[in-house]
């Protein structure tokens, strides 16, 4: 299929008189995938700042320190609450934080269910504009779901409603970016390169939350209308400049990558399944050796991600810390340190996976480790400023690791694992199915969060402790093939390469 070259680039190249190199295309997508990924971030991490003032507690406020406030029927009838604690109707009741749980989940289903149809979609259409369009509906919807504060809306329906839609178009984004990426880049290095570039999504969730954060002072509606129009601002960008593959700016493939870079060897993905040079079909893809432990770990890793991602700033405003409650604004701003810890988790995760050859272990070293740290800062975090801060960051590195591990550099080894032929228009479709089930897990966590949160935060903490656990479990079979794998290789390093004793006498 034909993929038209990027008008910004065309118009480019005929001012200059020459066209783009290679090298310049695969900074460009890098950059333009990395804004654009991180544009839908911003847009998706609002919610999770708003929450505090669409569904404020007693707690957040130091009203538990009133007497007279204490009389908890009295508190929570409809003409008192909004006089004492603002709150936006539906949400501003005793069912709130479960109601934002229902928007959250219904935001999240609808994008894991997109997911694999937009992955199917995508390895047929022009990438580039299909981001397009998912970025350019991203920002509208969630533009619409603040202008409920102007337009006096009240209706959960609207707000329900709303987020789905906002979701379906949010699900254009991932598969869209690696095929992207996996199309300009071989495998060599690919851990590292990945991880660097996944610093999008922690770069949006904190650029998302400060302003969120910044805007909210102004007004609710605010915090979601400046990210929808930045993310369509991107999406005009990214419309005209990107190239979405080689071939549609008249390059061979060849001249990218050759295709022993593109294939990921025994013993991780070892199998025999063949598949025909056309773009694949989902029962294909998912015949891929790795392509279901992969899935089913990635789908408790965003479980216990998108937890954070959604509850961790009303978490935070919610919980004494050094015995003072925050307010919405500054939970929202520390909370960013969640997500820079995940850049440098992220990053940390595809080097040494690159280093050891081993995707597997290294994404289950860092999930079993975030188990104790995920305690620890339940524990501890409130002690004091300091210990919330650094035991934050730590789980956010852990935790964020080997998500973006799985959902970077193994979708796009197993995109173009070497049972396709080096037929990379699997990427889309393979990556869809990996993060799509991912997505599934993301939608749950945040749902069960907004009804366990209100009885216990030990509770929520320790099943994201056990979600944890199951993930790391989940590529034990693949962690012992890398481990014996790595054995034998050593083994067979140590043996002096000498003739056999028979030879020697014959001789």
């Amino acid at each position: 299929m034909h993929r038209a070259k990027p008008p910004g680039i065309h118009l480019f190249e005929c001012a200059q008189g020459s066209s783009l190199s290679l090298r310049s295309c695969q900074a460009l997508v890098l950059i333009l995938t990395f804004f654009s990924y991180a544009s839908y971030h911003a847009a998706r991490k609002t919610m999770s700042v708003a929450k505090g003032v669409l569904d404020p507690k007693p707690s957040n406020l130091g009203f538990l320190h009133c007497p007279r406030c204490l009389d908890v029927d009295k508190l929570y009838t409809p003409e008192n609450y909004m006089v004492l604690y603002g709150g936006w109707a539906p949400f501003d009741s005793r069912d709130g934080t479960a109601l934002l749980g229902d928007i959250d989940l219904a935001f999240l289903a609808i994008y894991a269910i997109g997911m694999f149809f937009v992955g199917h979609i995508g390895d047929r259409v022009d990438l580039r504009v299909l981001l397009t369009i998912g970025m350019i509906g991203t920002g509208f919807f969630t533009a619409a779901f603040g202008a409920g504060y102007w337009l006096n809306v009240h209706s959960f329906y609207y707000f329900l409603g709303i987020q789905l839609i906002a979701g379906l178009f949010q699900s254009t984004g991932w598969p869209s970016v690696v095929a992207v990426v996996g199309n300009w880049f071989g495998k060599r290095k690919r851990g590292l390169i990945m991880g660097i570039w996944n610093a999008h999504t922690s770069v949006g969730n904190i650029s998302g939350s400060l302003i969120a954060a910044a805007f909210l002072k102004f007004g609710w509606g605010w915090s979601f209308v400046i990210p929808g129009a930045i993310i369509a601002l991107v999406g005009l960008i990214v419309f005209l400049f990107l190239p979405a593959s080689s071939e549609s700016i008249g390059a061979e493939d060849d001249n990218i990558k050759d295709s022993g870079k593109n294939e990921i060897g025994t013993p991780l993905l070892e199998g025999h399944t063949e598949v025909a040079e056309k773009a694949v079909r989902f029962i294909e893809a998912f015949r891929i050796p790795g392509v279901v432990p992969f899935a089913l770990c990635l789908f408790f890793c965003k479980l216990v991600a998108y937890t954070f991602l959604y509850w961790l700033p009303f978490y935070i405003s919610h919980t004494a810390v050094g015995g003072e409650y925050l307010s919405d604004s500054t939970a929202g701003v520390l909370s960013t340190l969640f997500d820079l810890g995940g850049v440098i988790g992220g990053i940390l995760a595809g080097h040494i996976s690159d280093r050891l050859d081993a995707r597997a272990l290294t994404a289950a070293s860092f999930t079993f480790s975030g188990i104790p740290a995920l305690f620890l800062y339940r524990v501890y975090g409130s002690i004091s400023l300091y210990w919330n801060v650094t035991l934050m960051f730590i789980t956010g590195m852990l935790v964020n690791g080997p998500y973006a591990l799985i959902t970077t550099a193994v979708s796009a080894d197993l995109g173009t694992h070497s049972s396709l032929r080096g037929n990379s228009r699997a990427l889309a479709t393979v990556t869809a199915i990996i993060d799509g089930t991912g997505s599934a897990g993301a939608a749950i966590g945040p749902l069960l969060t907004g009804y366990i949160s209100a009885k216990s935060w030990t509770a929520v903490f320790t099943m994201l402790m056990v979600a944890a656990l199951i993930a790391g479990l989940l590529l034990s079979r693949l962690v012992m093939a890398e481990v014996s794998a790595k054995l034998e290789s050593w083994r067979s390093a140590a043996v002096p390469n000498v003739l056999p004793v028979s030879s020697v006498e014959g001789a």
